[in-house]
């Protein structure tokens, strides 16, 4: 059995890059909902010093001295090539499951040697017909391919593809990978490892199958035998649901009015609502969270966050909403400049398997023929064609200084080409 993953190198700035070629060479970001964070940087912008997550008006000064170039996150773009991407690697074998906008696994089972020509082929082809650099990672299971897809990037003498499947080649990369990188570890147990000295991935294969499954539960275990070569984590339905939507944005300006603050948080829920019945779930909990701008210490600072669950789960927005400004009133403190708000819906049970109280009378039966027509007017004539009251007449505008053009989506922002 063998896995392969095709994940596109420094996937929105390559957009960016596809219908701006001058930018080869030079530092690039693109930042974050509303401008506020690095979310991307070519290899000119890491080395020049620029970190993943830094606010852009830290890094403003550094890209300005080096000819850097910044953009807004244009995610339709983003949408539009990371489709082309996917659907060129559909092309070219049988099975994939897209695990993100610019990562897929691919199934490999069957197809003979050399993999590694057919790995540099599907790149070739992907650079070829969208314009998309992209590293391909092939292993006998999906964590040592993402291992494998690394190296690709790191080392360009394999050519945008590595194939590791030798033990001894994968035990030598292990024995160097640190643990902290590898998918399915996390964070916080990157932490806890690296409390207890145990800091490559090949150290983590030598424990005990029973003091993995004692500190991390299944979940490490299937890790565990995944980097011993041992697939535990097959192709997945492509259609599975999402157990956590979440819709959250930093503001252009401090806001201090929580009438203000109101549409903007209702706006939230419904988007929530509309993703919610996308996958056919129904929620049991709605979380809120406000805070002020904590890169201000001069200014008063104000976290909170709290949590509703309701009596019988629900995919409505006008249940969500109405909850939602209940939350925020809750937690509203007049006097601070609140920066950024979000709304987390948890708690998913599927449509029609749903349990409830003997007396419950549930929100979605009141609602859901509203909610069809609603989703299928914002479908048709685009989001905000139908919405909530609460959510006022003025949607939620980001700030979006350096957002490019939508070249593949928008007759009226197509590539100009002048010939001479």
């Amino acid at each position: 059995m063998m896995y392969g993953l095709c994940d596109c190198n420094n996937f929105f700035v390559s957009c960016e890059r596809v219908f701006r070629p001058d930018l080869e060479g030079r530092p690039v970001v693109v930042l974050s909902n509303n401008d506020g964070c690095v979310v991307a940087r070519s290899n000119e912008a890491k080395a020049i010093g620029i970190g993943m997550g830094q606010p852009y008006f830290q890094a403003r000064g550094l890209l300005e001295r080096h000819n850097g170039v910044v953009f807004s996150s244009n995610f339709t773009l983003y949408g539009d090539l990371s489709r082309r991407v996917m659907t060129t690697l559909r092309s070219m074998v049988e099975e994939i499951e897209v695990y993100s906008i610019d990562e897929a696994f691919f199934n490999l089972e069957g197809y003979g040697e050399p993999l590694d020509e057919l790995g540099r082929k599907i790149r070739t082809t992907i650079r070829r017909h969208t314009g998309i650099p992209v590293s391909i990672g092939i292993a006998p299971t999906k964590t040592l391919a993402k291992i494998a897809a690394k190296l690709a990037k790191q080392y360009p003498k394999l050519g945008g593809c590595c194939y590791m499947h030798h033990e001894e080649d994968i035990s030598k990369v292990l024995s160097r990978f640190p643990l902290k990188d590898v998918w399915g570890i996390g964070r916080r147990y990157g932490k806890a490892f690296d409390k207890m000295q145990i800091l490559t991935a090949q150290q983590f294969v030598e424990l005990d199958k029973q003091w993995v499954q004692g500190r991390m539960g299944i979940t490490g275990v299937r890790t565990w035998m995944e980097l011993r070569g041992i697939p535990s984590l097959p192709m997945d339905d492509l259609s599975a649901s999402r157990q956590q939507i979440t819709v959250s944005r930093s503001f252009p300006h401090e806001i201090y009015a929580c009438g203000e603050l109101e549409p903007i948080v209702a706006e939230f829920a419904s988007r929530c609502g509309e993703k919610l019945r996308r996958q056919g779930s129904l929620c049991r909990t709605i979380h809120c969270f406000l805070m002020t701008n904590r890169h201000r210490p001069d200014h008063p600072q104000h976290v909170e966050e709290t949590v509703y669950r309701f009596s019988a789960p629900t995919d409505s927005s006008l249940a969500l909403v109405k909850e939602a400004r209940t939350l925020l009133r809750a937690m509203y403190r007049a006097g601070y400049g609140y920066k950024k708000a979000g709304i987390t819906l948890g708690g998913f049970e599927q449509r029609g398997s749903q349990q409830q109280a003997l007396f419950d009378v549930p929100s979605d039966a009141r609602h859901e023929k509203l909610m069809e027509v609603m989703d299928h007017l914002n479908r048709q004539y685009g989001h905000g064609a139908l919405k909530t009251a609460a959510e006022g007449n003025k949607p939620f505008q980001m700030n979006r200084e350096h957002m490019s053009r939508r070249y593949t989506t928008e007759w009226g922002e197509l590539l100009t080409v002048k010939a001479k």
